[in-house]
């Protein structure tokens, strides 16, 4: 997706609320006959959810070769990206609980749906239970989206251990993935339409426009507040503790590809110049930095990851549904797992909060409170994907073994 097509979303996104703000305060009329244009594009990116969930993240995995070969770097790294984009989620679920962003804004008339009713007594063994499913295509026809990535990434680790058996299987998947990718991307050309019919019936249905707004700029606070917390404090601290650099002088020759990430929002297009402010302005070892950096532009996904669990409780907070623990427990691992496979989906964000939402039954029409500022806060979750990346690398070096550098 071009910066051309984002402008039109934005357009799109920028019509529905007028609309909206003209036929409730001119007309006195709520504008949801726009709804079916957002009804049809959620259905379209559900539709495509079960099969993005297993080509992306089988293709992601199988992309790290034989997961017995790893050794301490690759296990280090993954453990460490795991770890971090934990942290991030956990950080946006107590950044909006003690916030509150969505209490009081206005949703519209609404029932709290079976699904979410249906999880809300989930106890800890419930989780546990729900990692596996005792028939994967059921749970796949139900959009039981836990146990579906746990599979997945099982069966692509798996995979890498089977050598010349497991080659057709692994080029079905990544046949699969490049066909699911031009879906996704013929479906984001329908996003202006689509985002102009939601954004224009939920904002209708609202009545409120100014609290809506209201509500949306004490949501992007509380977005930006977590990302600014785990970006200038948490990094930085794994930075110092556990890779022995000093955070300051490492952010500043970090400036290039940061601010090359917040203009294109994009990890992947941000790759080479993170490699070379890594490697020549920060002196990390080019092992470490043409290994860990591109992996974490694939699977690490920090601010992405912590926005999703903010927008989802934002949601339901909006939405007036009290999400008990074990709920909040799921949009937790839901959120971390979706962040695997999340680098090269276009519009990324969208279509893992779907996910996200899916996992505890929460109407993906929600979305509409937050596609207004979504484009905007990506530039800001985008930059702190980077940034976690180079201090990965930082930490990495420091515990990289003595094997012979990459050419």
């Amino acid at each position: 997706m071009n910066d051309r097509h984002n402008t039109i979303i934005l357009i799109g996104i920028v019509a529905g609320i007028v609309l909206a703000f003209v036929g409730v305060q001119i007309f006195g009329e709520k504008m949801t006959m726009f709804g079916w244009m957002g009804t049809l594009f959620l259905s379209a990116l559900k539709m495509i959810i079960v099969p993005l969930i297993m080509a992306s993240m089988i293709v992601g995995i199988t992309g790290l070769g034989d997961v017995r070969k790893l050794g301490s770097v690759g296990l280090r790294t993954v453990l460490y990206y795991a770890a971090t984009t934990g942290i991030a989620v956990f950080l946006g679920i107590v950044v909006v609980n003690l916030i509150q962003p969505g209490v009081g804004v206005p949703f519209g008339e609404v029932t709290i749906p079976e699904q979410v009713a249906a999880k809300r007594d989930l106890g800890f063994s419930d989780i546990v239970l729900s990692f596996v499913s005792d028939n994967i295509f059921a749970s796949m026809a139900q959009m039981q989206i836990l146990p579906i990535i746990v599979f997945s990434l099982v069966l692509g680790g798996v995979l890498t251990t089977l050598g010349k058996a497991g080659e057709p299987v692994i080029a079905f998947f990544h046949g699969l993935n490049e066909a699911v990718m031009k879906i996704v991307y013929m479906i984001m050309w329908m996003a202006p339409l689509g985002v102009f019919g939601l954004v224009a019936a939920r904002f209708g249905e609202a009545g409120d426009l100014g609290t809506l707004i209201g509500g949306l700029g004490k949501y992007m606070l509380t977005v930006l507040l977590g990302l600014g917390v785990h970006a200038l404090v948490v990094l930085p601290l794994l930075l110092w503790f556990f890779g022995r650099r000093n955070p300051l002088p490492y952010l500043y020759n970090m400036a290039a590809p940061l601010l090359t990430a917040f203009s294109t929002a994009s990890s992947s297009a941000t790759l080479p110049l993170t490699i070379e402010a890594v490697e020549d302005n920060n002196k990390v070892s080019r092992k470490a930095t043409y290994f860990v950096l591109p992996l974490g532009a694939t699977i690490n996904m920090d601010g992405t990851a912590l926005y999703e669990s903010v927008a989802a409780i934002f949601i339901a907070q909006a939405m007036g549904i009290e999400l008990s623990v074990g709920q909040q427990v799921m949009i937790f691992l839901t959120a971390t797992l979706a962040a695997v496979g999340a680098a090269g989906i276009p519009q990324a964000g969208l279509v893992t909060m779907v996910i996200v939402l899916q996992a505890v039954g929460l109407p993906l029409e929600g979305t509409a409170l937050i596609l207004a500022v979504d484009w905007l806060l990506d530039r800001f979750r985008t930059t702190v994907n980077v940034w976690g990346d180079a201090c990965g690398a930082a930490v990495i070096d420091r515990y990289i073994d003595s094997e012979p550098e990459a050419a």
